[in-house]
């Protein structure tokens, strides 16, 4: 029942005479479906059932009643299978064209197109200092909820703008959001196919090669961490070792390497946009999980915080929070693990291992930070249940969006030009995982409220240090920094372009070389005089042998005394 619950009931061969059956406790359900377990011996595959119940309304939602069952928001509730999702797409660009743009990031292996909805005051440019968000759906087929909720809050976010709804607005203006409803397009097709009630557990789940896509990215986990120990057993600080936009190891990206062509274009998406924030909606349970997915030693369960453990927290917990399901203490638990213990929040590792999901490669492989969104017990919820579902999830994600603009922002530019630079590190006091800046030279570091101390630093430049202090409010502080050049890069440069070095450069890069001649020749002076010294030892040791004397230990001369005859040992 409602895909969660399971009841064995006894049978009969009788035509006419039923055999009553109550279930053990009052059960609320959706749908019943059954399975036959046993036959009777020659007995016909024939089943004859009744079920009597009466309609209630679920009591796992305190805020349903029979008043406002339907969404008061003018939304096209119901399922959408793939021509009926790129109409829909269609009308809302349509209806929006001045904020919205539709592209496409790739094919699926059937050939269907992974069409992403943007909304931008300027659509199809990213704007200096303006973050990027992402929602990700469908990336189990079979888990519709995610797609409708997308596609319905792309409905919603152009009628709110068109209406002068100043918070729609704010978003739209000071964000660029893109819209991915359907990373597993083959996979939802089958489980449409099939329909609610009829769709298995795992039916659609996998692309159409059987790939699970949410295990299907590089495991940079285990990558650093291998490093990380390998730095240990050589005395190293475990600091220096790279712990953000760790590359992909060079089997992953080679053209006959298990990847799906869905998991390859959502990377090439990743490496194109500077996200900042995102959440990949699943179903199939209430509750919001955050990184690493993946355990360190590969334990089933164990909790593995990130760097950025308390900020994800936080994240976790915005969504969870004003959903209106999961932060009601009286809903009933999906399965058999309750969340509310945990606040519907929880370490993905100490849920359930997942190496090479798409939640740890966006925190290792890029600037995003990113969530797992479990969005309703039942996977593939019936059309009539919609509604309310937009109604429990609406709040939620539009306030989990608005963290995109929680902690630092700015630009680094270079000190002479103005301009931005680009692949800048920014690196967070006690914070061991840096980000780096965008083509641009703009940079976002989601924080919690606090003061921080910022380091960031370029290849050809000087590392520049300021505070920054994060408030309350939702609102990012603004922390640029200016940057000055090396003289060596300075140097570097006019030379590549063929040009006549000016001479204070020369002046300060030939300052710079006597001062590093300084240093290297008395490191030079420092090794000679202690080679000196050790010849020396060496060569008064020759001659004490020859003597046939040896000098007994501080033990053996405390064990003499200070009488020189005693104090000595001559060689057998």
């Amino acid at each position: 029942m409602n895909g969660s619950e399971e009841a064995i009931f006894v049978g009969n061969q009788h035509t006419e005479i039923p055999v009553l059956a109550l279930l053990p406790v009052p059960t609320v359900a959706r749908y019943i479906r059954i399975n036959p377990q046993t036959w009777y011996s020659n007995g016909t595959i024939c089943l004859r059932a009744e079920i009597l119940g009466c309609r209630v309304h679920d009591p796992s939602n305190i805020h349903a009643s029979e008043e406002d069952l339907a969404s008061k928001d003018n939304l096209d509730f119901r399922h959408h299978d793939y021509k009926d999702m790129r109409t829909l797409m269609k009308s809302v660009h349509e209806e929006c064209p001045n904020i919205t743009r539709i592209y496409t990031i790739g094919r699926s292996y059937k050939g269907l197109k992974l069409y992403v909805m943007e909304f931008s005051d300027n659509p199809g440019k990213h704007e200096l200092g303006e973050p990027e968000f992402r929602y990700v759906a469908g990336m189990h087929g079979n888990e519709v909820l995610g797609r409708e909720l997308v596609l319905n809050f792309m409905q919603y976010l152009c009628q709110q703008f068109k209406k002068g709804n100043p918070r729609i607005a704010r978003l739209i203006t000071e964000t660029r959001i893109h819209l991915l409803p359907s990373m597993n397009p083959d996979g939802y097709e089958e489980a449409y196919k099939k329909g609610s009630e009829l769709a298995g557990w795992a039916d659609g789940r996998y692309s159409y090669e059987g790939i699970d896509l949410n295990h299907n990215f590089p495991d940079l986990n285990n990558i650093m961490w291998n490093a990380q120990e390998r730095a240990l057993t050589r005395n190293q600080e475990i600091s220096k070792v790279p712990n953000h936009y760790i590359p992909m190891p060079e089997y992953y990206t080679q053209e006959d390497a298990m990847v799906a062509p869905e998991t390859r274009a959502v990377i090439n998406w990743m490496e194109e946009i500077p996200f900042v924030l995102s959440a990949n909606l699943h179903g199939g349970e209430l509750v919001v999980t955050y990184p690493y997915d993946c355990t360190r030693d590969w334990a089933p369960q164990e909790d593995t915080p990130t760097a950025d453990n308390a900020f994800f927290r936080w994240l976790a917990s915005v969504y969870a929070s004003t959903n209106l399901v999961m932060s009601n203490p009286d809903r009933r638990v999906c399965h058999y693990e309750n969340f509310q213990q945990h606040n519907n929040i929880i370490n993905g590792g100490a849920w359930h291992t997942v190496p090479g999901s798409m939640n740890d490669f966006s925190y290792l492989h890029t600037n995003c930070f990113e969530v797992t969104v479990e969005l309703s017990c039942d996977k593939f919820p019936h059309a009539s249940e919609l509604p309310i579902e937009w109604e429990n999830n609406k709040e939620s994600l539009l306030v989990y969006m608005e963290q995109v603009h929680r902690g630092i922002k700015g630009v680094i530019r270079d000190k002479l030009t103005k301009k931005g630079i680009a692949d800048a590190i920014i690196k967070v006091d006690d914070h061991e995982h840096d980000i780096r800046s965008a083509e641009g030279g703009d940079y976002w570091r989601l924080l919690n409220p606090g003061e921080y101390k910022i380091v960031v630093w370029a290849v050809g430049y000087f590392p520049s240090m300021r505070h920054c202090t994060v408030g309350m409010e939702p609102r990012p502080t603004l922390c640029d920094f200016t940057l000055t050049k090396t003289p060596a890069e300075v140097l570097k440069q006019i030379r590549a372009k063929g040009g006549k070095v000016p001479q204070d450069v020369q002046l300060r890069v030939r300052a710079l070389r006597l001062k590093k001649l300084r240093a290297t020749t008395k490191v030079i002076n420092q090794k000679r005089e202690s080679q000196r010294l050790r010849q020396q030892t060496r060569g008064q040791s020759r001659k004490a042998r020859a003597a046939g004397v040896w000098r007994g230990t501080s033990e053996e001369s405390r064990d003499y005394g200070d009488n020189p005859e005693l104090s000595t040992k001559c060689w057998p």
